[in-house]
């Protein structure tokens, strides 16, 4: 499937930073998933002994994520599957999987998407949003500070016309919390 093309699935770091050739970006909603701050990282934005958190889709029913489709041209396919490989499976953390997502101007596609695996050590479910802002007001990781991440992640949806209460409580009170 790789070598005609695809789309890649972005929601969280890959919304502001795809690191890859991209021919088209629109708009897409995949159902059954939500972004959430559940996966530990003790690479990119936090280490061992002070890790970070970053976003994941977690399974979730009832739930759905807006987030970008990132059209991979033929050209580019196997070597933007590689650098992706490289940065999202950098542990077992993440599961590289092929999900089906709607377009918000219309049409429906399968794409490469990285969810979070929930049966992994890094798998963090269930913490409060002030836990998070916690962990996120205070961690950073070899790609800089999980603030950064946030700040970035969120400014972008933000810019893309995608709502996320979640995430702009987090960044309100992380700027607090940095700021006192």
């Amino acid at each position: 499937m790789a070598s005609a093309g695809y789309w890649v699935f972005g929601y969280g770091s890959l919304l502001w930073h795809p690191g890859f050739p991209v021919a088209e970006a629109r708009l897409a909603r995949m159902h059954g998933w939500h972004r959430s701050f559940c996966m530990s990282s003790i690479h990119h934005r936090g280490t061992d002994t002070h890790p970070g958190l970053v976003l994941a889709l977690d399974a979730q029913s009832a739930s759905f994520c807006d987030g970008l489709a990132l059209r991979v041209d033929a050209a580019h396919a196997e070597a933007t599957l590689e650098y992706l490989r490289d940065r999202e499976l950098i542990s077992s953390a993440y599961i590289e999987t092929w999900q089906s997502a709607e377009f918000h101007d219309g049409g429906v596609a399968d794409m490469l998407t990285y969810v979070i695996n929930r049966d992994h050590e890094q798998y963090v479910g269930g913490l409060s949003l002030e836990a998070q802002a916690e962990i996120i007001a205070s961690a950073t990781g070899g790609r800089g500070p999980n603030d950064e991440y946030l700040y970035n992640t969120a400014a972008h949806l933000t810019e893309i016309g995608l709502a996320d209460p979640d995430l702009d409580w987090l960044v309100a009170r992380v700027r607090a919390m940095n700021f006192t």
